[in-house]
């Protein structure tokens, strides 16, 4: 038995779920989020908690449960707190400002770098060497953040350039500069 699949989905108050041919959406203070569902796994609502069921023991069925619970408690979450990540520049010159809603980035190409932020995403920049992507769907966010980070990874041997907030970069050694 799935064990995530099993755990009911609290609805905090102010959250509305409606369940129409195989599409769950999800409406709450932040705004609203909908996802098509497996035709055969079944969310029952009942008083302030949301149950996912499955039809049988098989392999698809197990999957799709856990799945189905953690994508239906994300959209949950996302309607009621939201998502962030963060990511921090390092490198001398590196620098992030707004310019409206885009985000502009030098970080060490001959042009700066423009990001025109997705629908239901937006960009903070609480300091010139740190970005903060925000928004209600947890997939959006983080697909916009990797795609921000990969812009300039970090680079294994001083360590410059994009990463998340508190992300741990591997270093090599470089050169030994030992003469033969």
């Amino acid at each position: 038995m799935s064990r995530i699949g099993k755990k009911p989905i609290s609805l905090p108050t102010g959250v509305e779920i409606k369940i129409e041919d195989n599409i769950i959406t999800v409406k709450g203070p932040k705004g609203t989020l909908s996802q098509a569902i497996p035709a055969d796994i079944v969310i029952e609502q009942e008083e302030n908690q949301l149950l996912v069921k499955r039809p049988s023991d098989a392999k698809k069925h197990r999957a799709m449960h856990g799945l189905t619970r953690a994508l239906v408690a994300n959209m949950v979450n996302g309607v009621v707190n939201g998502f962030e990540k963060k990511l921090e520049m390092v490198g001398v010159g590196y620098r992030a400002q707004m310019q409206g809603s885009k985000l502009v980035i030098s970080i060490g190409f001959s042009h700066p770098v423009e990001i025109e932020p997705p629908q239901g995403i937006e960009f903070e920049v609480p300091a010139v060497t740190k970005i903060t992507v925000k928004g209600i769907d947890k997939q959006l966010v983080g697909n916009t953040a990797a795609h921000i980070r990969a812009i300039r990874k970090p680079e294994p041997y001083k360590g410059k350039g994009l990463r998340y907030e508190n992300e741990v970069v591997r270093r090599k050694a470089g050169k030994t500069g030992a003469k033969k």
